[in-house]
């Protein structure tokens, strides 16, 4: 594979920006669980904050995927990722269930959506992230009918590849999600069994070497990172040390998840 100025591998970083949303707020039960709710609402109120700064600091473009619900609810918060030159992806309405709606009601969500972006954040998204970690079989083909250029859903490879309606989708996989290591303490537990918070040695020393992975063999990694739980300050200190140590690799190619799109289309 080659990448732009003959980078030997690539990085989207990328982060759900949540909220508070999610099947709680699906269902109606956050309204009776307020510390839930306050948990989602670090994250566009206090940590994307956080992320941002760290994100100028380093000149490193990143791709956030926001439930439109949070656009309306956050606007000003929102409206700083797209003037500091990131990018803004689909993820939702309320963080929906996609392999329960049929198409017509994923259209319906997606046209409620990309209004909400235009008027709040000056344009429609072109990239799409599954709110629910997988999709309708006809998806794919919905999205790209509906103008999406890419999906960042799946977790079938380490590079892009090409859906066979014309959709390129930028694989995330679940190694790289900071839930994982962060905050499966919360009910239900996630992973199952899992019963107290990774050490911040233990993740970065996992996240290093998957990096390390993926840069020997030219790969592009992607993550899926949330800033209510990454956007902490001991978090964001151990992300800024983890993107320290790609910097300090060389030949990385820093980029939102549409420039890979647009490079791997080319």
């Amino acid at each position: 594979m080659t990448w732009p100025d003959s980078a030997r591998s690539a990085v989207a970083l990328a982060f759900d920006l949540d909220g508070p949303t999610g099947d709680a707020m699906l269902s109606g039960a956050i309204w009776d669980r307020p510390a839930y709710f306050s948990l989602g609402g670090y994250g566009p109120w206090r940590g994307l904050d956080r992320i941002l700064r760290l994100l100028a600091e380093r000149a490193v473009p990143a791709t956030f995927f926001v439930p439109a619900w949070v656009v309306e609810h956050w606007p000003a918060q929102c409206r700083r990722i797209v003037e500091a030159g990131h990018e803004v992806g689909h993820h939702g309405y309320r963080h929906e269930r996609y392999w329960d709606l049929s198409t017509s009601a994923q259209r319906a969500v997606i046209e409620r959506s990309q209004e909400i972006f235009d008027r709040e954040l000056g344009g429609a998204a072109v990239g799409f992230r599954t709110p629910s970690g997988d999709w309708r079989p006809e998806t794919p083909d919905l999205l790209s009918a509906m103008g999406f250029s890419y999906s960042s859903s799946m977790r079938g490879d380490d590079r892009p590849y090409l859906h066979r309606c014309g959709l390129v989708e930028i694989p995330a996989r679940s190694e790289l999600d900071d839930y994982a290591s962060f905050a499966y303490t919360r009910n239900p537990d996630w992973p199952t069994g899992s019963s107290r918070i990774a050490s911040y040695r233990a993740t970065l020393d996992s996240w290093t070497r998957e990096f390390d992975g993926y840069h020997a063999e030219g790969l592009c990694l992607t993550t899926i990172f949330h800033p209510k739980v990454i956007g902490t300050p001991g978090r964001a200190a151990l992300l800024a040390r983890w993107i320290d140590h790609m910097t300090a690799a060389g030949g990385v190619w820093f980029a939102t998840c549409g420039d890979v799109a647009r490079w791997w289309r080319r």
